[in-house]
């Protein structure tokens, strides 16, 4: 019997400390969010492709916490503001940190 408590309390203290493990700290995502934020990154990256004008291959997309991060290189001015409207009319972007610069 103090062989099956002990086993017993073994597997009840490994799963507390998975679940701790996979809550969301300040600095950490947790596996919801992560989900939430590469669901975004794809709808980002899919409305850069459908944009005729713009290069998306050149354009790099990060997302944390909802907060879609732009950068990459562009060839016209136009084009950075373009990009930005197309992704803070997507769903689940809270904002856009725009970091594309223009080739030279």
């Amino acid at each position: 019997m103090t062989l099956a408590r002990r086993f017993s309390a073994f597997l009840s203290a490994l799963m507390i400390l998975t679940l701790l493990g996979c809550a969301p700290t300040e600095k950490r995502v947790g596996t919801g969010q992560y989900i939430d934020d590469t669901v975004i990154t794809a709808k980002v990256k899919g409305a850069l492709v459908a944009d005729p004008e713009l290069k998306a291959t050149e354009i790099q997309v990060d997302t944390y916490k909802g907060t879609v991060q732009l950068s990459g290189f562009v060839a016209v001015p136009e084009h950075v503001q373009k990009a930005e409207r197309l992704v803070r009319d997507i769903e689940g972007v809270k904002s856009v940190k725009n970091a594309i610069a223009i080739k030279k």
